[in-house]
């Protein structure tokens, strides 16, 4: 890659660069990282649970309501966690918008 000459640097990209150092936009980068990194974490933990657990053990195949086993429980325990991230995701998002509007209001 070349290397960009501040002579060469346009006005958009300072802004852009003031807008990257600002205290705002990295609270912002670190309320973001501290919700959505545990949540993918959490949720990638659960999908490949149940996958693994079926490949290796058989105590998901017993019924536990009528003839519904544990490894169909598991899954539609699934679509709700995707329901319930969505969802905590729609309201957090909120205050993210709300940090992003302060920072669009600051840059001007």
């Amino acid at each position: 890659m070349h290397q960009v000459s501040e002579t060469a640097k346009t006005e958009t990209t300072r802004s852009a660069e003031a807008i990257v150092e600002s205290p705002s936009f990295k609270q912002l980068m670190r309320e973001k990282k501290a919700f959505i990194l545990p949540a993918i974490l959490f949720c990638l933990i659960f999908y490949f649970t149940l996958p693994i657990m079926t490949s290796y053990f058989t105590f998901l195949n017993r019924p536990l309501l009528g003839d519904i086993t544990g490894a169909w429980l598991f899954a539609f325990l699934q679509f709700i966690m995707t329901w319930t991230f969505c969802t905590l995701y729609s309201k957090k998002a909120r205050s993210f918008d709300r940090l992003v509007e302060q920072i669009k209001g600051e840059s001007k």
